[in-house]
Parts: C-alpha cells; sequence; structure tokens
C-alpha cells in the first residue's frame, strides 16, 4: 500500500466511474484530490471532506498548473460526447492540453479509462475518439496507462440504465442494427481494481490493456439476461 504521502489526481469525479474511483483510492491509502469543472457537483458525496477539490476544466489549459502541483499519477476519466458535434476534436484538445501541463507538472504517469475495439476494424465515432485520447494523451511525453474497456456494467452507469430503461419500458421491439452488435462487458468493480492497481504494478506504465469479461455477448443478449433477471 501506498503512503499517504503520495498525491493522486483525478478527473471525470462527478462522473460514473471517478466518483467511485475517488473515495476508493483514498481508503486505499492515496491523498486524492479531484479536478472538476463546478465543484458544487459534488456536495453531498459521502467522501466529500477526505479529498481536495480543484476548480478547473480540461479544455482550458490555464486552470491546469493549480491542479497538477505535486502530483505524482493523475487519472484521465473525461470525455466530451455529451456535448454532441465536434466532440472527437474536443476530446483531443482537452487530452492535449491535459498531457502538456501534466508534463511541465512533473507528473510521473497518466492512468486512462478507453474502449475496446480493434483499431484496424470500422469503430463507431465515439470508440475512434476514445482511442485517439490516447494517442494524445502520449503526446507529450509522460508515460500513459491506457485500459480499454468494453461495456461497464453495474448500477448507474450509462449502458446498463439504457439496457434497463428499454427493457422495462419495451417488452416487444425490432431491433435495430446495434443490438446484434458484439460486446465484451466487464463489472464496475472490476474496472475500479484495475485503475487502482495499476498504481501500484511499474510493469502496467506504458501499456495499452484490453479489459472485459469472460464473455462475448450482444446487446440483445444482454436485454433478454436482464429480462430474465427481472422477472
Amino acid at each position: 500500500m501506498k503512503g499517504k504521502s503520495e498525491l493522486v489526481l483525478v478527473t471525470g469525479a462527478t462522473g460514473y466511474i471517478g466518483g467511485r474511483l475517488a473515495p476508493r483510492l483514498q481508503q486505499a491509502g492515496y491523498r486524492v484530490r479531484c479536478l472538476v469543472r463546478d465543484p458544487a457537483r459534488l456536495q453531498g458525496r459521502p467522501w466529500l471532506e477526505q479529498v481536495e477539490v480543484v476548480a478547473g476544466d480540461v479544455l482550458q489549459p490555464q486552470t491546469l498548473p493549480t491542479a497538477m502541483a505535486g502530483v505524482s499519477a493523475a487519472y484521465y476519466l473525461v470525455h466530451s460526447m455529451a456535448a454532441g458535434e465536434g466532440f472527437g476534436e474536443r476530446d483531443v484538445t482537452a487530452a492535449r492540453n491535459f498531457a502538456a501541463a501534466a508534463k511541465a507538472a512533473g507528473v510521473g504517469r497518466i492512468v486512462y479509462l478507453g474502449g475496446l475495439g480493434d483499431p484496424d476494424t470500422p469503430l463507431s465515432p465515439h470508440l475512434r475518439s476514445r482511442q485517439a485520447t490516447g494517442d494524445a494523451l502520449r503526446e507529450a511525453g509522460v508515460p500513459v496507462t491506457e485500459f480499454r474497456a468494453g461495456v461497464i456494467v453495474g448500477s448507474g452507469s450509462v449502458s446498463f440504465e439504457l439496457i434497463r430503461y428499454l427493457v422495462e419500458r419495451l417488452p416487444v421491439m425490432i431491433g435495430p442494427r446495434w443490438v446484434y452488435t458484439c460486446v465484451q462487458p466487464i463489472g464496475i468493480r472490476n474496472v475500479l481494481e484495475y485503475l487502482i492497481a495499476a498504481l501500484q504494478t511499474p510493469e502496467s506504465t506504458g501499456q495499452v490493456i484490453e479489459i472485459g469479461g469472460a464473455d462475448v455477448v450482444t446487446y440483445g443478449d444482454m436485454m433478454l439476461g436482464y429480462a430474465r433477471a427481472a422477472g
């Protein structure tokens, strides 16, 4: 276990992954600093008093040096897909800003959670952007550990909630093409374990690590599985 002297930066702490990672890092013995655009969005989190919060925006590089000061490792859990058209370009710009600030501050490592997909095959704009973000983070020269995950399953995740909503609201549906897309789902707890273990595993530095569960299924399979589990 690392000592309390090691400071770790978490971006995306208001999101699904970051909001679960921050308290687990603190419990594992790290000092945690969260970089968020709006600190008010963290109000009510039971772990808020155990972490440091810094306001900043990866699209505004002048706000990043304060967040990076004294940090040994930084988690990059940001994407702008919800912002609509042009999200790919924004993602790359944000990643370059973040990596440059990390380099200037002497941050030892960036840990990034991207998307699982074969780069040599046609990928969705979302997956293509996720992998381009990893490339952009590496440009500044800070070692990056990039995890590529498929569908992350857990209450509150976008994928899980979409499946639950469709199954509960549409007992019968004509399957659109994406229902037959193969995916390799992984549980949120496993993802968090990988993210934390990276800091304690020097061999993961500079690596692209694909993570997923044991089963390859379609979205349709997941919907039927949820339907059976929910009765």
